[in-house]
């Protein structure tokens, strides 16, 4: 029997207007989310990845309602959360969290450490100063940092141990889902590795579930159950991170891990180059998104747009591929 999803997105589209003109008119449209289904089991990492552009982060921020979607579903714990007004969103945002790519960007720099871990626990009238205070403590501990942190600011503090205070100001309210948005592309490489065991650890100490965004694959990897490959504001591939590293069946994922750099110099890896850019989301090619560039593209491939369904020899939904020629390109 399958296990509920906690979160579900169905058919999830975010557009943007391109304005101009004196009187600023509608002259164009941004479609950077262009119908987007997924789901999150209960204590699971869902990894969405992709180039910058393709509309990874967007999704994030339309779940979490920090964009009003355009249309589609999502559905956290069996709610309809896309149905609901900003004053029933807010009990909710004690559950569903996210932490930034930017730590400096997202801590307000005029605040204390103390204050700004103290705020979940203010706007959600929760315990006393003084239980506040305690738990600021406790937070600090949990990820890592000094307790006299407390009255530091976030200049003070480097950027790993800034995104670790964004990430204690994530869990204090004991949430059940993370979006975690790209949280260690702007850190040392030698500092990733440590807020990406931290994570870990968190989540098996709390029973988090998250959904990492991230345009490195190798980091996906670490950290992922389940795969979502992205491409032009949709989904291209689905599936266990196992299986994208073994058997990737989309050309795109197929181009992304040939492109990861292999520590063995003698290792032989066949290397796929994309030809060209991305096209502009605000003008995305006919039939499939990823012709343009794709190396196998045939006429079918321009006219028609595939579905994301069970991939040629699989069932069960537990391999989502969107090529017309899946089965017969596949690695």
């Amino acid at each position: 029997m399958n296990e509920p999803s906690i979160l579900n997105v169905q058919d999830l589209k975010m557009h943007f207007p391109i304005r101009g003109g004196v009187l600023q008119r509608r002259i164009g449209t941004v479609y950077a989310v262009d119908g987007v289904t997924f789901d999150v089991k209960p204590g699971e990492t869902v990894g969405l990845v992709g180039e910058s552009g393709c509309g990874k982060t967007t999704v994030g921020r339309s779940i979490l309602r920090l964009y009003e979607p355009t249309s589609g579903t999502v559905t956290f714990e069996g709610k309809a959360i896309h149905l609901l007004s900003l004053k029933q969103m807010q009990p909710l945002r004690r559950d569903m969290q996210m932490i930034f790519q930017d730590p400096f960007e997202s801590l307000n720099a005029r605040h204390t450490v103390g204050k700004i871990l103290e705020e979940p626990f203010a706007i959600h009238n929760i315990g006393t100063a003084r239980e506040r205070k305690e738990n600021v403590q406790a937070l600090l501990e949990q990820v890592g940092l000094q307790p006299d942190a407390v009255s530091r600011f976030p200049h003070e503090f480097s950027g790993g141990q800034r995104q670790r205070i964004g990430i204690a100001r994530a869990i204090a309210l004991r949430p059940k889902l993370i979006i975690c948005d790209e949280p260690v592309s702007a850190l040392d490489v030698s500092i990733q590795s440590q807020i990406l065991n931290l994570l870990l650890d968190l989540q098996q100490q709390m029973q988090l579930t998250y959904m990492f965004v991230s345009h490195d694959l190798a980091v996906v990897k670490h950290i992922s159950d389940r795969i979502a490959v992205m491409y032009l504001g949709k989904i291209v591939e689905y599936t266990k991170a196992t299986a994208i590293y073994e058997e990737p069946l989309h050309p795109y994922t197929q181009a992304l891990i040939s492109a990861i750099p292999v520590p063995d110099p003698t290792a032989q890896r066949q290397k796929i180059v994309l030809s060209g850019d991305v096209p502009s989301p605000s003008a995305p090619p006919s039939g499939c998104r990823f012709h343009t560039r794709c190396p196998f593209a045939k006429e079918k491939c321009r006219e028609l747009e595939p579905d994301l369904t069970d991939a040629p020899g699989t069932s069960g939904g537990s391999h989502l591929v969107a090529c017309h020629y899946a089965g017969e390109i596949s690695s």
